[in-house]
């Protein structure tokens, strides 16, 4: 494929880079007589250093979950910097909802016991009643596990994410939580929606409950897909209108503007909302809604800055070429060609080229050997002339899960669009 051939060209050295560190692939299942069987099966070369890469990320977040189901959540690989000792409960969940979609790709006994793991500690550790409000459970952020000093609260996005792992973790074992437990969850998620569709961003009972003092840009999409999950789960028109009434707020506070934010967690929910109950939307609500994941993708596209060929960080979405703000914008674009209509297709053809100097981009910062093999730093690392890596700064090499969950999540859509 044309469009495959920067992508080609860039992983084809990760082909090679992954031959010689192969023996770390058996985490996720790999051996010699299945990457022949990979070969066998028809794969050109970067279909190939694409399955491994994804591979690679799947071996490190398995590497990075410690026997009680809680993450490594950073570490840095310049020796100088030290890694912060904080942790983050949406991005543990986000990390489940990551090895859902690698357990689909590369079904894995391993992935699935992390999966449960995590899912456990999450439970165990941050799943609680909401005080005074009678049926209503949250996935809480408390100081002792995040390292904040700011006073325990439930945020929108905690839940709506703990809703999409512990919904990825049915789709591997079902009933592994009472679907109860879901709804109470679900109910707090309608609870925090505002009767014009926009949401308090958080629950912190230090200041009287719901607080909407700061708003934040993606939990409204999280927690749309949460419910748009759950009403797989437990079909109901609340989940479903309560997801709907977000989305078209976001549509509507976006609507006119040359350019809004790279919301991608509100372009996989709509892709989840058109996948599995479009019959529900108005014809009005689907134009709404296709309007405003153009406007999104659109955004992202114009604002994309234009590197040198072969300079190191093309591909990149973001001029500073950090990773984590290019996977996360091709995870949101590549959701969008699901349901983007043919009308579309100059905007369809963008996107796919974007996606593929993107991908090309990830596979390249990648680590590709070494203990953190598979881990994604948060810049794109170049070699000194010694070899070793050069440190822009002191968070260039710092490696969190959500980077890896990130780029690996974006890697899974890109090889399901390159064979569909």
């Amino acid at each position: 494929m044309d469009s495959f051939r920067l992508v080609k060209n860039t992983l084809l050295g990760f082909v090679l880079a992954a031959s010689v560190t192969a023996a770390g692939c058996h985490r996720a299942g790999e051996s010699a007589p299945q990457a022949e069987a990979a070969a066998a099966a028809g794969m050109n070369p970067a279909q190939e250093a694409l399955r491994l890469a994804i591979l690679a990320s799947s071996d490190y977040l398995l590497d990075v979950c410690d026997p009680d189901g809680q993450f490594v959540y950073r570490v840095n690989l310049d020796p100088q910097a030290a890694a912060m000792p904080k942790y983050n409960i949406l991005r543990h969940a986000g990390t489940i909802y990551a090895l859902g979609l690698i357990d689909g790709y590369h079904p894995n006994p391993a992935v699935r016991g992390t999966m449960l793991r995590a899912a456990e500690w999450m439970k165990r550790t941050s799943l609680r009643p909401v005080p005074n409000e009678a049926g209503l459970l949250a996935i809480w952020s408390f100081p002792a596990i995040n390292g904040s000093r700011d006073p325990a609260c439930a945020k929108l996005g905690g839940t709506g994410l703990g809703l999409v792992a512990l919904m990825s973790v049915e789709q591997i074992a079902p009933g592994t939580t009472p679907v109860e437990k879901m709804r109470s969850l679900g109910r707090f998620l309608v609870f925090m929606q505002r009767d014009d569709g926009s949401f308090y961003s958080k629950y912190t009972p230090a200041h009287g409950g719901r607080d909407g003092r700061w708003e934040s840009l993606y939990y409204p999409g999280e927690a749309a897909l949460g419910l748009l999950m759950l009403d797989v789960r437990d079909p109901s028109p609340l989940w479903r209108e309560t997801a709907i009434k977000a989305l078209l707020y976001l549509a509507r506070s976006r609507r006119g503007k040359d350019q809004v934010e790279a919301d991608h967690w509100s372009l996989l929910a709509t892709a989840q909302l058109f996948s599995h109950a479009a019959e529900t939307l108005s014809h009005d609500e689907r134009e709404a809604l296709v309007r405003h994941a153009v406007q999104v993708c659109r955004s992202i596209l114009d604002c994309r800055p234009h590197f040198a060929a072969r300079d190191e960080a093309e591909g990149s979405l973001t001029p500073d070429a950090i990773t984590c703000q290019t996977a996360t914008r091709l995870e949101g674009l590549i959701a969008a060609l699901s349901f983007l209509p043919d009308d579309e297709s100059a905007l369809r053809r963008e996107i796919r080229q974007a996606a593929d100097g993107g991908i090309a981009f990830l596979a390249n910062a990648q680590i590709r050997s070494g203990p953190y093999r598979g881990g994604m730093p948060r810049r794109l690392l170049t070699l000194n002339p010694d070899g070793a890596f050069h440190f822009a700064d002191d968070r260039a090499g710092e490696i969190r899960i959500d980077y890896v969950q990130h780029a690996v999540c974006a890697m899974i859509q890109y090889d399901e669009l390159v064979r569909n």
